[in-house]
């Protein structure tokens, strides 16, 4: 399912994108093979034409796409991110080998100095660092939906954005509470 309205603006597009490569609901994995990985990875032009990632890279990717997922529920439900996510985040990052660069203008950017999937997955996570000084990081969030998990940007004023879809997830939660009220008064 499409969700339009839920992208994040820029390029944290692209992990929200990355995030969403697995579908909860539906059971489906656009990085179901490494040449798959390497398709996905191009086509955001996060790596080169000639990237062939191996076994361990996607598995190493899928474990950074669910550690980034479980910091984006840890997002929606105002818990701080689970420490394994930190880690697996944190071996990304060394793997990536990221390097600041400062430029002649005095400005200054995360780099990864690495190639091959290791080099793409760091071009990621310096997006995330971007977000990060932004102040946009926190509003990309996970579905609260245990069901679903669907990385979706909250553009809500309040920042109160709880599930990827009012109309799907947000009326199967208030259904399951409505029973749940209905359960305690009948007993």
């Amino acid at each position: 399912m499409k969700r339009k309205r839920q992208q994040a603006p820029g390029d944290l597009e692209r992990v929200r994108e990355f995030v969403n490569t697995f579908d909860l609901e539906q059971d489906t994995d656009e990085l179901a093979s490494p040449a798959e990985l390497a398709a996905w990875m191009r086509e955001r032009e996060l790596a080169p034409s000639r990237l062939r990632p191996t076994r361990r890279d996607l598995a190493e990717a899928i474990e950074l796409r669910e550690a980034l997922r479980a910091i984006l529920l840890a997002h929606n439900g105002g818990e701080p991110p689970p420490a394994g996510a930190s880690a697996v985040v944190d071996g990304a990052a060394r793997r990536a080998r990221l390097r600041l660069r400062f430029d002649e203008d005095g400005g200054a950017t995360l780099v990864p100095e690495a190639g091959g999937i290791d080099g793409a997955l760091g071009r990621l996570l310096t997006i995330v660092h971007g977000a990060i000084t932004q102040g946009t990081w926190e509003r990309l969030k996970a579905c609260r939906e245990h069901s679903c998990e669907w990385a979706f940007y909250d553009h809500t004023k309040n920042r109160s954005g709880a599930w990827c879809t009012m109309q799907v997830c947000g009326n199967r939660a208030k259904a399951r509470a409505y029973r749940s009220r209905r359960a305690v008064a009948a007993a």
